[in-house]
């Protein structure tokens, strides 16, 4: 076997990877934009909410968002889309669940999530945003919402 042939596959296998989607039950949430996929062979995935970011842990609207995740995929068995891996090996995917419904829309429409600017330039997701922080709707209620990568890196300090 060639090393140009192992190189080859190696890079197809990962490409298959980055346009595959998935099928399988959520068993477990993390937090508002990270959850556990159990697929039918008992392969565990764990998923990134791609294009968007939830308050963290102790900021408003953690506990909501994460609730509202929860209500929205907790035990039911939904179709992934991956995107790509992050560097802790999640997948980063949209999440598709009830017929069609894209979580990172959908916890962008309820005021539970940001566009992650750094990573999206999702027209949707920004007008969803738009809509809901004019309408002043969830962590858009709050007098300054600090975005959960600023919150992040104050922690650092």
């Amino acid at each position: 076997m060639s090393i140009k042939f192992i190189i080859t596959w190696i890079l197809l296998s990962s490409q298959v990877l980055i346009s595959q989607n998935i099928i399988g039950k959520v068993v477990g949430i993390t937090d508002g934009d990270t959850f556990k996929l159990l697929e039918k062979d008992s392969i565990l995935h764990k998923v990134r909410v791609a294009n968007i970011d939830c308050p963290e842990r102790g900021q408003p609207f953690s506990n909501r968002a994460k609730q509202f995740t929860s209500d929205a995929i907790f035990s039911k068995d939904i179709k992934i889309e991956v995107l790509n891996t992050d560097r802790y090996g999640r997948l980063i995917a949209f999440a598709i669940y009830d017929d069609g419904l894209n979580l990172s829309e959908e916890l962008v429409r309820n005021g539970y999530a940001w566009n992650y600017d750094k990573y999206s330039d999702d027209k949707i997701l920004i007008k969803l945003q738009e809509d809901s922080r004019n309408k002043k709707i969830g962590l858009w209620s709050e007098p300054n919402p600090i975005p959960p990568w600023e919150w992040r890196k104050s922690k650092r300090k």
